[in-house]
C-alpha cells in the first residue's frame, strides 16, 4: 500500500535505520540469521523469487534476507510513526523481498522474543498487502533516507517486470503439469509410484 501521507522520509528512514541496527545488536540477532539460513529449503515459491533473472538459492538467501530485514524495519519504523496504522505500515514491496518477509516471520519465537526486547512491532498481514510496488514509491523514499544506498534492483523488480516473468514461468511450469503459479499440478503420484513398483 502506497502510504499517500506527510509522513517525512527523513524521520521514517531515521527510525528505520535505528530498529535495524537495534535489531543486530540483540543477542539472538545470530540465532535469528542463522536459523533464517537454515529454513532455506522451505523458502521455495514458483512465484516471487523465481522471478529473479538466473535465481540461486545458495548466492542469493543472504543478499534477500539483508533486503527482507530492511524492509521489516521500515515497515516498523511507519508502524510506530502512524501510531499502529497497519494499512499504511504495509509498504509496498517486489514479490521477491516480500517472499523472503515471509520466510524471515516464519522464525517466530526469535523475532517475538526482538519485538518485545526492542519495543518494536514488525506489522504485517497478508490481506493489506498490494502487489504494485513500483520504482519511485514511498518505500523506495523511507529506503534511500535509512542511507543504506542504492537498492539492488536484481531483487527490488518493478511490479510489471514481475508478472512479465511470471507469465513466462507459468508457461514453462504449464508444459511439466504445475498449474496456477504452483497452486495445482496433475502429476498422480498415487499410480506413478505403484507402476514403477510393479515393474
Amino acid at each position: 500500500m502506497d502510504t499517500s501521507t506527510k509522513l517525512d522520509p527523513t524521520t521514517v528512514g531515521r527510525r528505520g535505520a535505528e530498529i535495524l541496527k537495534q535489531m543486530q545488536a540483540h543477542p539472538l540477532w545470530e540465532r535469528f540469521t542463522t536459523s533464517s539460513m537454515r529454513y532455506s529449503p522451505c523458502w521455495a515459491t514458483y512465484t516471487g523469487m523465481p522471478a529473479i533473472s538466473k535465481f540461486d538459492l545458495d548466492r542469493d538467501g543472504q543478499p534477500l534476507l539483508v533486503e527482507a530485514m530492511r524492509a521489516l524495519a521500515l515497515k516498523a519504523a511507519v508502524y510506530e510513526l502512524t501510531g499502529g496504522d497497519e494499512k499504511i505500515s504495509e509498504l509496498l514491496l517486489p514479490l521477491p523481498v516480500d517472499d523472503m518477509v515471509h520466510a524471515v516471520l516464519a522464525q517466530h519465537t526469535v523475532m517475538s522474543h526482538i519485538e518485545r526486547d526492542l519495543g518494536v512491532l514488525f506489522p504485517h498481514d497478508t490481506a493489506l498487502e498490494d502487489f504494485a510496488y513500483h520504482r519511485g514509491c514511498d518505500t523506495d523514499t523511507f529506503y534511500a533516507a535509512a542511507g543504506w544506498g542504492g537498492q539492488p534492483l536484481r531483487y527490488w523488480l518493478d511490479t510489471v517486470e514481475v508478472d512479465r516473468r511470471i507469465a513466462h514461468l507459468n508457461g514453462l511450469y504449464g508444459s511439466v503439469g504445475i498449474a496456477a503459479g504452483g497452486r495445482g499440478h496433475d502429476i498422480d503420484f498415487d499410480t506413478m509410484f505403484t507402476t514403477a513398483t510393479a515393474a
